[in-house]
């Protein structure tokens, strides 16, 4: 029986503290805590004595300083472990470990059903735990000490990697984000850190943690100033600046806040201050910083210039402006009262026209002016904000002489004109945020309404995000009525949809190929569907006047750095519909933390979309750009590189989460890339079916690449998909890619595996006709190649094709074939589903003492294992088998076990078939209404999981419960329904309820 340790934490940020659990612990006299605290901050290595002595008791410890070690080491073992010092083992489980329910993302079962109920030797299992004893947690390390605990469980970990976290949320200008980071680690702390700790060492860690702590503070109060908290930002700068009067950041930090909250005096105040305290105290001058802070404040304090004018820079609006309604009006609520909103998208996307049809909406509400400027965020040379200040300070009057040269100075002079007036900003293509900052009002002192475009999303505080996207197809087709006229899209509305697909409903590229239309009225949508088929002259297509889908992405693509452009062309090298970041490091043959990074920056430049995080993908025309540039700027060996890289980490990341899912299968040999490994069933299920889609797409173009063997290696590692059901058509055309590669690059063993693939899926989809074929096509070639494993899975495969076709001897033989070859192989999971089979066959022909036997050996053999999915099914077969052999009690509770197992696992379409044997187990008990109920039960579960087998056989069941009840009515309308399934799966069942039915 496996026994969960107790996890332990600890608290060193101000009074020290610990728990076992949710018990707190008497960690005692100081000296014993002082020796707690050293090993703790050495996070698990190993502390000496003499280290240990010298760090408690600072050069004067007792006589017995070393005896006395041992005794304070003594309590903090029983403390931390007092199973083990009871004399009672703990398991090998980490405390920090998570069991859950191994459930697909929509909640249908992994595995598919296997016809007959028999099983299919689908892979998957769950954990299994040690029986071994569990390590200790204080352990002796020569004359020292080392404490093993998880980092975890320390808060001064916790604390470092916010801290660590927020440097880099800040260096990559989200802002907001390092903020929250960073008072997720001031909320940590508790007082002083060690407080009532004694010894030297405590002392150093205690002046070490408290400069960590003010500049976390300091660095808080900054990013809160930065991002317009400037009130609440106040009173903690006062108050930093009361316990720590010497430093100058806060108190420049403090003139900061107080003048953008429209305080100068009080901030003028804050220098005069600094300078007489470092001055008395120390006999210096305030610094540089500080000192030309000053200044500004003094500058902008100045009298503001008279100004009338009502400046009326906005553009026309786009004539034939379409869709969009959501937005403008979310835009329009969102501004109401003012303030700043920001619309982000990629290029061609409609940002500019969103913003002036809103901004022309609203004109009126703006009476005193409407501001424009177009910022040329995308191009080489981006408006420079002094000049773009000085051309707003002149639309106002202000004259010539009069603007400021300084930035800030023509900032401040804006704010104050401004300031109590309603003036409408357009801040068409900012290239960052850092542009448009100096442009925008001061924060809470009135001045207007703003709206930026950016193909970036911009770090603005208190802003209203707008990410833009594709049309929808509605607004698309729209778009293109209007221009191109109703009567033609309305003669083909198959090739419309053609059509808006091939533009990917990107705004500019549907507007350029409805101009293009408008501009040749003899053209159908047909011909220009047609034009644009070849995707490496799609772009090329899309061009009509001055308008150009490659022209604008052009300009995106110019401002990256080299590195971000290197991502941007081989990231779109892989035929997958997205991309994770652990794959996009394998593409670039970078670290993981460094393709994060890139896809970042390639995301706020609108150049990728994050669909989920740490998940990435291209618009289909960018993709089709990034290729471009790709076969243009990247040779021909890197681009191949690039795919060998990928398929390489997915095959290592794909065995992994087999493994995980089924422990002992034979297929999943380690691999010799690098690849994600995974913490439990459900971590490896989830990335299976995330990535699946991409797994899929990288195994056909791996194919095509002549890439042959890997491909099939990956392709034997989506089992899991195609047991579910959800990615049938898929996983055939990719089993089809690698066969015809495997042709043309006359590779048998690529061959018999991409056929035995085809087998798991024919054979779950009840084409067992078909299943039969390919396997015997996999068996031929796997036996010619010597790929033992795929011979193996082969077979057992033809025994389950057999035994479904009543070829009872034949499935015999054929499973006692799989057996040795499995064993031979190192196979364990498919030895264990092989013998749980051969009990069912040997049943049928008349051997039930060795089908018992075969069964419990299977199930033991499960057990071992730890498999959720293997331990469920032995149980179910062992269920069926014994339940002739050792009575009804023991198949109830087996198949009870098993249902257990299926539901723990999220095996819905076993859960079904067991909850339907469960029935019959106790029909044969005389519990005919309990039987009733699970029986229905099963029938809800194999209808919403489309199981046709295991409904005929449900209702089967439902119908012998009512005939028990003595409703025979309803027992005939229950058989009869389940005989016209049953007869339509062509099963041997169909028998036995129309037998049922004769009377």
């Amino acid at each position: 029986m496996e026994t969960q340790i107790t996890p332990l934490r600890f608290r060193l940020l101000g009074p020290p503290r610990g728990w076992r659990g949710d018990t707190e612990l008497d960690l005692g006299s100081p000296q014993q805590r002082a020796l707690l605290a050293m090993l703790l901050l050495r996070e698990g290595a190993p502390v000496s004595a003499p280290e240990l002595v010298a760090g408690v008791w600072d050069g004067d410890p007792p006589p017995r300083a070393i005896g006395t070690l041992r005794t304070y080491a003594s309590r903090l073992r029983r403390l931390f472990d007092p199973d083990r010092a009871g004399g009672r083992s703990l398991s090998g489980r980490s405390p920090i470990g998570r069991a859950s329910a191994d459930r697909s993302p929509s909640g249908r079962s992994p595995i598919s059903r296997s016809s007959g109920g028999r099983g299919s030797g689908g892979r998957s299992s769950g954990g299994r735990g040690s029986g071994g004893r569990s390590p200790e947690t204080l352990v002796t390390v020569g004359s020292g000490y080392a404490l093993r605990v998880p980092a975890d469980a320390l808060d001064t970990v916790h604390f470092t990697r916010r801290i660590a976290e927020a440097d880099q949320a800040n260096a990559a200008g989200d802002l907001a984000r390092a903020r929250e980071l960073l008072s997720e680690a001031l909320s940590l702390w508790h007082g002083e850190a060690l407080e009532g700790i004694p010894g030297p060492f405590a002392e150093a860690q205690r002046v070490r943690l408290t400069e960590r702590l003010v500049a976390a503070q300091v660095g808080k109060l900054d990013l809160d100033v930065q991002l317009g908290d400037h009130a609440a930002a106040v009173p903690e700068l006062e108050a930093l600046i009361a316990r720590y009067p010497l430093r100058e950041r806060p108190r420049e930090l403090l003139m900061l806040a107080l003048w953008r909250a429209g305080r100068p005096a009080e901030a003028l105040d804050v220098y005069l201050d600094a300078r007489r305290v470092l001055v008395d105290e120390l006999g210096i001058e305030p610094g540089p910083a500080l000192t030309a802070l000053h200044e500004r404040v003094l500058a902008a304090s100045s009298p503001t210039p008279a100004t009338s004018a009502r400046p009326a820079q906005l553009p026309g609006a786009v004539a034939d402006f379409t869709g969009r309604d959501a937005h403008v009006d979310g835009l329009r609520r969102a501004l109401a009262d003012g303030g700043v909103a920001t619309v982000a998208g990629v290029a061609g996307v409609g940002k500019s026209a969103l913003a002036l049809r809103v901004a022309h909406l609203m004109r009126a509400d703006h009476p005193d002016g409407q501001l424009y400027a177009d910022l040329h965020g995308a191009h080489d040379r981006p408006a420079d904000p002094h000049l773009v200040l000085g051309a707003f300070l002149k639309a106002f009057g202000v004259s010539p002489d009069a603007v400021p040269n300084d930035l800030d100075d023509r900032a401040a002079l804006l704010h104050r004109i401004l300031a109590g007036r309603r003036v409408l900003i357009v801040l068409d293509d900012a290239r960052d945020a850092a542009q448009i900052r100096p442009l925008l009002p001061a924060p809470g002192a009135g001045g207007g309404t703003v709206i930026v475009t950016s193909r970036h999303r911009l770090d603005l505080p208190g802003a209203h995000h707008v990410d833009l996207d594709v049309f929808e197809l509605d607004e698309a087709r729209e778009l293109l009525v209007r221009v191109a006229g109703p009567e033609r899209v309305t003669a083909e509305p198959d090739a419309v949809r053609d059509l808006l697909e091939a533009c990917g409903q990107l705004p500019l590229a549907v507007r350029v190929a409805a101009a293009r239309l408008a501009a040749r009225p003899s053209w159908t949508v047909r011909a220009l569907v047609d034009r644009l088929a070849d995707r490496r002259r799609r772009l090329a297509e899309l061009r009509v006047a001055d308008l150009a889908v490659e022209a604008v992405f052009q300009l995106g693509y110019n401002q990256l750095a080299p590195a971000p452009r290197r991502a941007f062309r081989l990231l779109a090298l892989p035929d997958g519909p997205s991309f994770s970041v652990p794959a996009a490091a394998a593409v670039l043959g970078v670290p993981d933390d460094r393709a994060a990074d890139l896809c970042r920056a390639l995301e706020r430049a609108s150049l990728l979309r994050s669909t989920a995080p740490g998940q990435y993908r291209y618009h289909d025309l960018l993709r089709l750009y990034a290729r471009q540039r790709a076969e243009a700027e990247e040779p021909a060996a890197e681009r191949d590189a690039a795919l060998r890289r990928l398929i390489g980490f997915c095959i290592a990341t794909a065995r992994a989460a087999h493994l995980t899912i089924n422990p002992g299968d034979g297929r999943a040999r380690p691999a010799p890339a690098a690849g994600v490994r995974f913490a439990d069933q459900k971590d490896a299920r989830d990335w299976l079916f995330a990535q699946g889609s991409a797994l899929l797409a990288l195994i056909g173009q791996a194919a095509r690449a002549g890439l042959t063997g890997p491909a099939a290696d990956l392709l034997l590692m989506t089992d899991t998909l195609v047991n579910s059901g959800f990615h049938a058509r898929a996983c055939e055309q990719a089993a089809h890619a690698v066969i015809d590669g495997a042709w043309e690059h006359r590779d048998p063993r690529a061959e018999g595996r991409a056929h035995l693939l085809l087998g798991w899926l024919y054979y779950h989809s009840d084409r067992i006709g078909d299943a039969e074929a390919v396997c015997r096509v996999a068996l031929h070639r796997a036996r010619q190649t010597g790929d033992t494993w795929t011979a193996a899975d082969a077979l057992s495969r033809l025994g389950n094709c057999a035994y479904l076709l009543g070829r009872r001897e034949e499935a015999l033989g054929l499973d006692r074939e799989a057996l040795a070859a499995f064993r031979a192989h190192g196979d364990r999971h498919g030895e264990g589903i092989t013998l749980a089979a051969m009990g069912r066959a040997l049943l049928d022909v008349g051997r039930p003492a060795e089908a018992a036997e075969a069964v419990t050996a299977g199930l033991a053999l499960h057990r071992e294992l730890g498999g959720e999915y293997g331990v469920g099914y032995a149980l179910y077969q062992a269920g069926v088998v014994l339940r002739d052999v050792r009575g009804h009690k023991e198949a109830l509770d087996l198949h009870v076990e098993a249902l257990d197992h299926f539901r723990s696992g999220g095996y819905r379409v076993w859960e079904g078939l067991s909850l339907f044997r469960v029935a019959l187990a106790r029909l044969d008990l005389g519990d005919a209404e309990a039987a009733e109920a699970d029986a229905r039960h099963a029938l809800a579960v194999l209808r919403e999981v489309g199981d046709p087998w295991g409904q005929g056989m449900a209702l089967d069941a439902l119908a012998r419960a009512h005939a028990a009840r003595g409703d025979t009515t309803s027992a005939r309308a229950h058989w009869t329904e389940a005989l016209r399934i049953l007869e339509e799966q062509g099963v041997p069942e169909a028998n036995a309820v129309r037998a049922r039915l004769a009377p």
